[in-house]
């Protein structure tokens, strides 16, 4: 982020459009922040203005009021409860040390989002050095860990696995001074199947509100001050509904309705409080499902292709995109982990040379910046270590899976390619949130097939609507041997000059190289797997019924099906369909 652009930015946002942007119209001193803070923000971290959201929550927060966010993503909500905590805990008197404990805690669903977070949290603290931040999560060193907690963390950042770990096994861990406990990314940390262990955690800080007889962990390292607790959430569904419900007292809710809510006077969010039990919230819920606040400034389309051409038009997505513009990031999403690796490794093996004869100080990689990728499979060292280098680089690639796709703020991100559909809506919205963050330009492309292209229509009933990117010109502004290809009389894309070109040197290159064929075909299988996974509606759109499944093997670079594949399915089949026979015979002779 430029500090000089961001602040002209914002300026302009919050005078032009009278608040009613991003952008407030007020300082962050105008919130109650300490002025050292405010400073800060602006001077070292370039946040000249609040954004909306941040305006109507922080004096919130300040209050001591437990609170429940939603808003769009990309509109700041980390400094929403990381700067009136910060606030709060420098006015202490005297100072906080490390061995009074752990003071704030904040839960958050991945490892990147934490290590994102703490670093946040780093660059707020560096006007107030006496309060120690850190985080704790799994992939890290254990014992290294328990050393920070028994000198002392003031805020912590923390996965719930591993937090959950430290609570039951951690006896130095000191939490008797904790005041606040945050859970960012509330939907996220549920999906992700940490209902149980937030429950757990709940209990023993004593933090659940519908159950006071669980306080057993408490006996002694019972809380000395009254705790406020901070949920801030995407989306509103049942489960974050009912963690609500157990975490939350009395709370204010901000932001339910985005496109009301942007606009209205500071006032009446602060009156628009409701019971402990949320008795709203379902209705609300319903409602926000409807529509997705998108940022305005974010541009995006769908591109049309068949499946057996996916590879090639991807691929030729991403040349022209690099060539039109060098200094830029992108990110490109997946559904599994082996179809990132496999587009990882064939981006870094494969080269190739647009001439007849090819000399080898011809060829070239076919994207030419550094290519990175990331997934819930990776070891956690070469996780971090993707997450770091592709945050501080100019220009580069990002291969990924939906462990990405939430709270995660790469800098400058310009464009997001959803290659696998996202399945869920509120799930696209998460996607493309990647990018268009904070006023900045950016843009979201949907690869869909033919037969899905349902799909549109499904986004259209949430209010997001999408354009179609002009694959064609894409297309005929390569050259094959030298030559661009200037018929405009084809009869589909399959037949155009690069495509075959490109799709013939692939699976040539992919045949040659065991390891990558190796890739391709595990690729195929767990794509496969996961496109059949689709749930409710979705399952109508999306139905490996429709599928030529020699054309999927093509779009991994694979010139025949593999084989175990197809038998591996037929036998399922077969299986699936004697089952269901038994089932029927069973019932009939019950019935009888």
């Amino acid at each position: 982020m430029k500090e000089p652009k961001e602040k002209k930015k914002g300026a302009e946002v919050a005078a032009g459009a009278g608040g009613e942007g991003l952008f407030a119209s007020c300082s962050f001193s105008d919130l109650g922040l300490h002025p050292f803070l405010c400073q800060h923000l602006r001077d070292k971290m370039g946040f000249e203005f609040p954004t909306q959201i941040q305006a109507q929550a922080i004096p919130v927060v300040v209050s001591g009021r437990h609170v429940l966010v939603n808003a769009a993503t990309g509109t700041g909500k980390t400094i929403v409860y990381l700067a009136p905590i910060v606030h709060l805990l420098q006015m202490y008197e005297p100072r906080v040390q490390r061995s009074d404990g752990t003071f704030a805690l904040v839960l958050v669903p991945t490892r990147e989002l934490c290590m994102q977070v703490h670093g946040v949290l780093q660059k707020l603290l560096h006007c107030f050095h006496w309060i120690v931040p850190g985080y704790i999560m799994g992939g890290e060193n254990r014992a290294k860990e328990k050393a920070r907690l028994r000198k002392g963390i003031s805020i912590l950042v923390a996965t719930p696995g591993r937090l959950l770990d430290h609570l039951k096994n951690t006896s130095s861990f000191n939490y008797t001074n904790l005041r606040w406990i945050v859970f960012d990314e509330a939907d996220r940390i549920l999906e992700l199947g940490f209902g149980k262990a937030v429950e757990e955690i709940l209990d023993f800080l004593g933090s659940r509100q519908a159950d006071h007889v669980c306080k057993q962990h408490m006996n002694t390292k019972s809380a000395k001050f009254s705790r406020q607790n901070l949920l801030l959430s995407a989306t509103l569904n049942d489960k974050v509904n009912h963690l609500a419900n157990i975490s939350l007292e009395n709370p204010i809710m901000i932001g339910m309705d985005c496109k009301k809510d942007s606009t209205v006077p500071l006032k009446l969010s602060l009156g628009d409080a409701v019971g402990g039990d949320l008795e709203g919230v379902g209705a609300l819920s319903s409602q926000l499902t409807e529509n997705y606040n998108l940022p305005s400034q974010l541009v995006q389309r769908y591109v049309k292709v068949s499946c057996g051409s996916r590879l090639v038009v991807l691929l030729s997505i991403l040349r022209f995109a690099f060539e039109r513009e060098t200094s830029q990031k992108i990110v490109v999403f997946f559904s599994t982990c082996d179809a990132v690796d496999f587009h990882y490794s064939l981006l870094n093996k494969f080269k190739w040379s647009p001439k007849l004869q090819p000399e080898a100080n011809q060829e070239q990689k076919i994207v030419g910046c550094r290519s990175f990728h990331l997934h819930g499979n990776m070891e956690h060292e070469d996780r971090r270590k993707a997450f770091h280098e592709f945050t501080s680089e100019k220009s580069a690639l990002l291969l990924c899976t939906d462990v990405a796709a939430r709270g995660l703020d790469f800098p400058k991100v310009r464009c997001i390619i959803q290659y696998d559909s996202p399945g869920e809506a509120s799930e696209y919205v998460h996607r493309v949130g990647r990018t268009a963050r904070l006023g900045e330009k950016g843009e979201a492309l949907l690869f869909l097939q033919p037969v899905e292209i349902d799909y549109l229509h499904d986004l259209q009933h949430h209010g997001v609507s999408l354009k179609e990117y002009p694959l064609q010109k894409i297309i005929d502004s390569f050259s094959v041997h030298g030559q661009k290809h200037h018929n405009k009389k084809l009869i589909s894309l399959e037949t155009h000059p690069w495509v075959l070109f490109l799709q013939k040197t692939l699976e040539t290159f992919i045949s040659t190289e065991s390891k990558l064929k190796k890739l391709a075909n595990d690729a195929f299988c767990s794509w496969v797997r996961a496109y059949t996974a689709h749930r409710g509606e979705l399952k109508r759109i999306f139905m490996v019924k429709k599928l030529h499944l020699g054309h999927v093997a093509r779009s991994f670079g694979l010139k025949d099906q593999p084989s175990l594949v197809g038998r591996s399915h037929q036998i399922e089949s077969k299986k699936r369909k004697r089952d269901q026979k038994k089932a029927i015979s069973f019932k009939r002779r019950k019935s009888s």
